[in-house]
């Protein structure tokens, strides 16, 4: 038997507010299962569970707003669960056998059912549904039958109609907006955004990654046309929802050059620093009313073009609603920040403790490129890296960036 309890989700969490049980005693759980929603000033993130077992027990209840470290459940193996619950056996001294034709049924009592754990209908005939999907669909004028349920038994959870408000219940994806990942974000009052308590912690994250950081910075300014025209030739025969953005090449590139320098891919956790195996690529994503949320795109070296803007699709929807899961918000191995199209020239970012690296890039824009001679214009963007000096130097970094402007011009890189 052990106790599964509140896990950190970022270096400046001190609490959360359980919203949500997915689970219930006597559920068999695999590592990595999505088992509990957490509200936490990243909004709500879904907690997935990090071994294997059945519970026994839900510790926590709905609601409860509990530190970092509070159990939240009992996990044990196959068949203690039941085991844990069930009545006391009735002593044989008190309890003679009585005639095997005359033995009534016995008699099961239903144990109280934790808040929010097994979908129940509110009446024949209803979706079945969690008490807290209901009121949220509810809230929202929803019907449950107009929701697709990945509860057990096709259930539907909250987070099933969080993403059906958010548009990925509907037949056809929600369009991408033109705007690049970083300009996408939840609306100011959004529930479960507390704005002023995202700045703070964005502030606390930020304060100490200065202080224990010996940041290094260089740019270098990449020609796109090569990209750009490829994009624009590839995204010519597709629907709107199939379309690239320049916004998943930059990305591409920036996971690939890490095969080159593998030293920026990683999380300075202990000494010695070992470079990740994987690259969990963080997106910043600016929250319209304020704040920033960086989720990763979780082993994106295996992704194409295409899989990471399907990634950057389907994160920045759940972002939209504050619904990411611990893993987006705890594994990321380096951050990408993009400005768009409507921003600066350049950002210099401030790398995400305990991440080693952050790379950004500005906005593109047309500028004069002498090339074969003759000055034509060209589309170019202004390629950042902040980088920790502990693990690399500013050679490791510019070749780094050198690989992301070789990525970049070859032509069929997408």
């Amino acid at each position: 038997m052990s106790i599964f309890a509140l896990p950190s989700l970022g270096a400046d969490m001190e609490a959360g507010k359980l919203v949500e049980w997915l689970v219930k005693p006597g559920d068999r759980v695999e590592r990595g299962d999505v088992v509990a929603v957490v509200e936490t000033q990243k909004g709500a993130i879904e907690i997935e569970i990090f071994e294997a077992g059945e519970i026994a027990e839900l510790i926590a209840e709905v609601g409860q707003t509990l530190p970092v470290g509070a159990p939240l459940a009992r996990l044990g193996a196959a068949g203690e669960a039941a085991t844990a619950h069930a009545p006391p056996a009735r002593p044989a001294a008190t309890a003679p056998p009585a005639p095997a034709a005359a033995a009534p049924p016995v008699e099961t009592r239903a144990e109280p059912r934790p808040p929010g754990a097994a979908p129940v209908a509110a009446a024949p005939g209803a979706a079945p549904a969690s008490p807290a999907a209901r009121a949220r669909a509810a809230e929202a004028g929803i019907a449950l039958s107009a929701i697709v349920g990945t509860g057990p038994g096709g259930a539907v959870l909250l987070v099933d109609v969080e993403r059906h408000l958010a548009g990925a219940g509907t037949a056809r994806p929600a369009e991408t907006p033109a705007t690049p990942p970083a300009e996408a974000g939840t609306p100011k009052g959004k529930p479960g955004l507390d704005m002023a308590e995202m700045r703070r912690a964005i502030a606390a994250a930020m304060s100490r990654a200065k202080r224990e950081i010996p940041h290094y910075y260089l740019s270098h300014e990449i020609d796109l046309q090569a990209a750009q025209d490829r994009l624009s030739a590839l995204n010519a025969a597709r629907t709107p929802d199939r379309r690239l953005l320049m916004g998943a090449l930059l990305i591409r590139a920036t996971v690939g050059a890490l095969a080159k320098v593998p030293e920026l891919n990683g999380r300075f956790e202990a000494e010695p620093f070992a470079p990740a195996t994987s690259v969990n690529c963080g997106m910043a994503v600016a929250m319209r009313g304020g704040g920033l949320i960086a989720p990763a795109i979780l082993d994106a070296q295996d992704m194409d073009a295409d899989a990471i803007m399907a990634a950057m699709r389907d994160i920045v929807g759940r972002t939209r609603t504050g619904r990411l899961r611990m893993s987006e918000i705890t594994q990321g191995t380096i951050t990408v920040s993009s400005l768009g199209e409507t921003g600066v020239d350049a950002l210099f970012g401030v790398i995400y403790p305990p991440q080693v690296a952050l790379v950004g890039f500005g906005a593109p824009r047309p500028k004069p490129v002498v090339r074969d001679g003759g000055v034509v214009p060209r589309l170019c963007v202004t390629a950042t890296l902040a980088a920790d000096h502990r693990v690399s130097d500013g050679r490791r970094g510019a070749l780094f960036l050198a690989e992301i402007d070789r990525l970049l011009q070859e032509p069929d890189s997408p």
